[in-house]
């Protein structure tokens, strides 16, 4: 009797003990960030606050206990990696982040292997493709919607090229190919692409070198798509060469509105740099769980900074995981962990790379985390069979005096440009005709309302050479300023108003031609031209005939 007592107290120890290792009490989450980052403190605070907001509700994970160990990459591919390591040595089922699509292409190989989901909400680069990495989830619309946001504003105010402003990394460069490619559907495009280093090691003189090549392009609306260090370097740097004067266009990408909420009041210096620029915010609806998270931030803060859309991502990425976890446990799925036989013989050294294991059921619990179907602080989250989000969609900021955002309109990818929000719009049948694509009025650099043109004369091409007749008689035609090289006149008058009306730039310039004491003709100018001797390389016959003989016919101007 007492032998049948211990068998089964010691059967009883024993089923315990493997419920629990295949059901644990805590449930590890890892999260990579770099925390020196706006987003990386916002996401820090968010993501803690979800954590507690799980953990003291037992409805969520059933009494387990949800726990997220947070890794400062602190700028730095290295750490992400090695933090990334440590996490699939201790048995984590998924992992928050990282923070940038460079770190993105690289883990998302270790997950693949290993079978854990990584959710980033910030690397949002449009060529993570779920193709290739299975495991990664973007947890927020990636960059390809923002692109297109920025492209049907350029074809709004009928401007034709842009010139791109960009870090050279992954999401900068396949960001610029993004934009390039939904430009193009549009019939414009990008005339040049301005590089600059990484976000960590660029320098003010490499920001100076890049804008004064684009001081002397022809094309105006300037696009500025980055992060928060380099895109402020630009601006700054810009205003002290005279570039956030009236005429230009500036267009920031969602950087430019994050260190807005995050970090206003801004400085004077900052906030005058900025003035005029546009930029875009994700679109969160307004909600009242929202609301009520926005009123308790500065407590979850402490005041140290704003809250920003990415803050919102983050709960709700949080919460993602939280549920499909649920969903696994509930559906009968056991947490478990096997070796990965590909590593056998890779041992030696000090790395230790047995204690890598396989998630096994990581590929279950990816499809739950697939078939979210909740409301957020974000909105609604729900993926397509792409993977994209539903709905995608932007706040349209124009950044004013005091550094203040004021909204101008919206974008989606339902409606298109509309100063209704979104979520009104779904309730109706789309309509992206260009009559139903309105915005609010902008304050342009410069403090001017008037649409900015979109492009100057270049200084940097070759330009129009044009003779003009330094004439004695029938001066009200064209003549020229005693001493200079300026020229006035009726002909001069109808030239001008015909170049203002191109949609394109014709740099040129006036040549007198004649000394002034009798009339040239037009043989002599023509053999200018033919012979190469002189400084006339080019005449504008496409104008109009009148034109012609009002420049050039001696025998019509003398009549």
């Amino acid at each position: 009797m007492n032998l049948w007592w211990l068998v089964s107290i010691f059967s009883f120890c024993i089923g315990t003990a493997i419920q629990g290792a295949l059901k644990p009490e805590v449930l590890n989450v890892g999260a990579i960030f770099s925390f020196g980052t706006v987003n990386g403190q916002v996401s820090r605070i968010a993501m803690k606050a979800a954590q507690d907001d799980i953990n003291s509700d037992p409805r969520v994970l059933g009494g387990r206990k949800l726990s997220i160990t947070m890794h400062d990459a602190k700028f730095n591919g290295f750490l992400s990696i090695m933090g990334a390591l440590q996490f699939m040595e201790t048995d984590t089922l998924a992992i928050v982040g990282p923070q940038s699509a460079v770190m993105a292409h690289v883990l998302s190989h270790l997950a693949n292997e290993l079978q854990v989901p990584l959710l980033s909400f910030t690397a949002l680069d449009p060529t993570l493709s779920p193709l290739q990495y299975p495991f990664f989830v973007q947890t927020a619309p990636n960059d390809l919607y923002l692109m297109s946001a920025i492209a049907e504003m350029v074809s709004y105010f009928g401007w034709g090229e842009v010139i791109a402003i960009f870090n050279d990394d992954d999401q900068g460069r396949n960001g610029v190919t993004a934009l390039g490619d939904k430009l193009a559907e549009i019939r414009c495009k990008i005339s040049y692409k301005s590089a600059l280093p990484p976000d960590q090691s660029v320098t003010e003189t490499d920001v100076r070198n890049e804008l004064v090549k684009v001081r002397m392009m022809e094309a105006r609306v300037i696009v500025v798509h980055g992060y928060s260090r380099t895109g402020l370097m630009v601006f700054d740097v810009a205003q002290r060469l005279g570039m956030m004067d009236s005429g230009y266009v500036w267009i920031a990408t969602t950087w430019l509105s994050t260190f807005i909420d995050s970090k206003s009041p801004l400085s004077l210096k900052t906030a005058k740099s900025i003035l005029g620029a546009l930029t875009l915010r994700q679109h969160t609806p307004d909600s009242k769980r929202r609301r009520d998270f926005v009123s308790r931030w500065n407590t979850l803060s402490n005041g140290s900074i704003g809250l920003n859309p990415y803050g919102l991502y983050a709960y709700d990425t949080v919460w993602m995981i939280a549920r499909a976890l649920k969903l696994f446990l509930d559906q009968g799925n056991t947490i478990s962990f096997s070796n990965d036989t590909k590593l056998n013989g890779l041992g030696g050294g000090t790395l230790n790379l047995g204690a890598l294991s396989i998630f096994d059921g990581g590929k279950k619990f990816l499809a739950n985390i697939l078939q979210t179907n909740m409301t957020g602080l974000s909105g609604p989250i729900h993926f397509n069979q792409d993977r994209s989000l539903l709905h995608p969609s932007y706040d349209i900021i124009n950044v004013i005096e005091h550094g203040y955002p004021h909204q101008i309109g919206y974008w989606s990818n339902y409606s298109g440009l509309s100063v209704v929000p979104p979520e009104k719009l779904y309730r109706k049948p789309a309509n992206r005709s260009s009559s139903n694509q309105h915005l609010y009025s902008v304050v342009w650099p410069g403090g001017v309302t008037s649409k900015p043109r979109g492009w100057v004369f270049p200084n940097n091409g070759r330009q129009l050479r044009i003779g003009v007749p330094n004439r004695v008689s029938y001066r009200d035609f064209v003549f020229k300023v005693n001493g200079t090289d300026i020229v006035h006149g009726y002909c001069i008058d109808v030239f001008l108003a015909a170049v203002r009306l191109l949609p394109y730039a014709v740099p040129y310039k006036f040549i007198p031609y004649g000394d002034g004491h009798k009339n040239p003709t037009y043989s002599e100018l023509i053999n200018q031209i033919t012979t190469g001797l002189g400084k006339i390389k080019h005449i504008l016959y496409p104008l109009s005939f009148e034109f012609d003989l009002c420049l050039y016919n001696d025998a019509f101007c003398n009549s």
